[in-house]
């Protein structure tokens, strides 16, 4: 049995915009959200994103502990939330457990948020048969878990223009200007099981040849209005601790970033998004309604 010494906390911080920031690089004294759960995490991992995504004043970092399996586990989690401005959510099955992590929360004074023992609670009523109670049943040969998880890894390698190849592999490919979207709309729609890569645009990097090669309904330009990517660059320099007037986040710069862009989305002959005050999950929805249309229509 691994020993509480041994737990592992997987951290995330989200910068200002919801993009992932380096972990530790910056100094910020962020606000820390412990993601617990006996199984991954994944789903309370994302009721936390979502939730976060609605206070965009400041960034949070997410502390993800998965597998928990005793009060010493818990314990580990307390006395670290305990020491700083943080909160618990977490999704546990086993019930002593939960209690376990509600009742030593509420002792430390840490509001804690319990996603998943309401839900089973209720339905306990609603069943003719008990649960289960065992963790990760969800994820266990799970076909479209195993599909997910594929994207997810598909979209990681493929993040960035790291690897052109994949632009011919993928069912979806973004492309556009640095801060429009393109990793967290990737992220999403992995998670909906599709492979997509991107690819960003920059006016002194030649485009790869498979972009060229690739059906342009396949391909969607992401774009942004140049007042709101002045503002986001500018938040994203000082997340990293950059000068805020560098030519990343100059409006001269940005005008010719995103009219370089306009001129490849015309090359292409791609559908384009406007991003601009846009939440990730309604960006993703019209990528998906442009590619369903154009299946229909045979583009």
């Amino acid at each position: 049995m691994r020993r509480p010494s041994e737990l592992r906390f997987r951290v995330t911080r989200l910068g200002p915009d919801g993009d992932e920031v380096a972990a530790g690089g910056d100094g910020q004294d962020l606000p820390v959200v412990y993601v617990v759960s006996d199984s991954i995490g994944e789903t309370a991992d994302y009721v936390v994103r979502a939730a976060a995504s609605q206070f965009n004043a400041e960034g949070v970092e997410i502390r993800r502990v998965s597998y928990v399996e005793s009060a010493a586990d818990i314990d580990a989690v307390i006395s670290q939330a305990r020491e700083i401005r943080s909160i618990i959510v977490f999704t546990i099955i086993v019930p002593h457990l939960r209690d376990t992590l509600r009742e030593k929360a509420a002792a430390a004074r840490i509001p804690a948020v319990d996603i998943m023992g309401p839900t089973m609670e209720a339905m306990a009523g609603l069943m003719s048969t008990p649960p289960k109670l065992q963790p990760g049943l969800v994820h266990r040969l799970d076909e479209e878990y195993f599909r997910r998880i594929e994207a997810v890894e598909f979209a990681v390698k493929y993040d960035d223009g790291k690897d052109p190849k994949g632009l011919l592999k993928a069912d979806i490919v973004l492309i556009g200007v640095s801060r429009t979207s393109k990793t967290p709309v990737s992220m999403y729609l992995a998670h909906r099981r599709y492979k997509v890569a991107n690819l960003p645009l920059v006016p002194e990097t030649s485009l790869p040849e498979e972009l060229f090669r690739i059906p342009p309904g396949k391909v969607v330009g992401l774009t942004i209005r140049p007042q709101e990517l002045h503002r986001i660059r500018r938040e994203r320099l000082k997340a990293i601790g950059l000068d805020a007037g560098s030519s990343y986040a100059d409006p001269r710069r940005i005008m010719e970033e995103l009219e370089y862009a306009e001129s490849v989305f015309s090359e292409i002959g791609c559908a384009v998004v406007d991003v601009t005050n846009k939440a990730v999950e309604e960006t993703a929805t019209t990528v998906l309604d442009i590619l369903k249309g154009r299946d229909r229509d045979g583009g």
